[in-house]
């Protein structure tokens, strides 16, 4: 019997694929990141969350490659790492994190899918030509934008919300011109040990900066809630489904690997509303779709162009 069920078991494996398994686990796990998030400033500083967070990521990480004896980064090499820390972690982790305290766990993963339209918007800017499917897109994605965001009007008048919109939006930018630079300097160097070296160099930033403009909390004061989610954040978020991530990009076809930036919103919108109440209102369905379907549309005219 045993064994007729391990056969069963491997067939259904075989057949469902280890790489689609793997885009079900980004796709749900990288949304669920976001309330713990939320859940973690609920009671403490956002940055802080962050720091706290690619700190003990970080460490593992390097801790890892440290017993393998992985070489160390030579030269140009640390000058990347350096850059992309700032860029993707300290700015555009940390600002996103920080922002998920002023809006909804949900709002924030939303306009986290639009780093598409940045890096769109970047190109346009050095000079590329666009094509009608990608105008096409930018309009919905205005269009989808716009009616999120109109039940939201008398929410601008509150400076936490027009403060926690504007970072999340700085969070996407940051990220795009990082994506941009990966792209631009791609190294030889260990992707996994240098992604182990941005989140520790990042962790470092952040720390010296809550330090200088005191505005931590000590460790003793930070809640159980606030501890669990940041352990959350580092098993799941930043070890398990980035080994996911990397295995999926390896194994599936860009244009079916990059759906799990559209599966984030999604679940992330529904938890929320799930878990902490959050409101899972028509404009924001009827919008989220919207803006979602433009940025699959610029996604796929860029990949096509290339």
């Amino acid at each position: 019997m045993t064994s007729r069920i391990k056969t069963a078991i491997k067939t259904k494996v075989n057949f469902i694929g280890l790489p689609i398994l793997a885009l079900c686990w980004v796709g749900f796990f990288w949304g669920t990141t976001w309330l713990a998030s939320k859940e973690g400033v609920r009671h403490m500083p956002g940055l802080q969350v962050a720091a706290i967070r690619q700190f003990i990521a970080g460490s593992l990480y390097l801790c890892y490659f440290l017993l393998k004896k992985t070489p160390w980064p030579k030269g140009k090499q640390w000058k990347t790492i350096i850059i992309l820390s700032i860029l993707n972690f300290s700015l555009s982790n940390g600002l996103s994190t920080w922002g998920v305290k002023y809006i909804t766990s949900g709002l924030g993963s939303i306009i986290s899918a639009m780093v598409p339209l940045w890096i769109l918007l970047i190109t346009i800017f050095k000079g590329e030509r666009i094509t009608r499917l990608v105008v096409l897109g930018i309009l919905i994605c205005f269009g989808g934008v716009c009616v999120i965001f109109y039940e939201h009007l008398l929410d601008f008048m509150h400076p936490n919300f027009r403060f926690g919109i504007m970072i999340s939006i700085a969070s996407t930018i940051t990220w795009s011109f990082g994506t941009l630079y990966t792209k631009k300097k791609a190294a030889s160097f260990n992707p996994y040990f240098s992604l182990g070296l941005q989140m520790f160099i990042s962790s470092i930033f952040l720390h010296t900066l809550i330090g200088v403009t005191g505005t931590g909390i000590a460790l003793s004061e930070i809640p159980a809630n606030s501890w669990w989610s940041i352990a959350y954040l580092v098993i799941i978020g930043s070890i398990l489904t980035f080994i996911a991530f990397i295995y999926m990009l390896q194994k599936l076809p860009t244009e079916l690997s990059s759906l799990y930036a559209y599966i984030n919103p999604i679940v992330a919108v529904i938890l929320g509303s799930l878990i902490f109440g959050e409101p899972l209102t028509t404009a924001i369905i009827f919008g989220g779709s919207i803006t979602l379907l433009g940025l699959y549309l610029i996604n796929y005219s860029m990949r096509k162009k290339r």
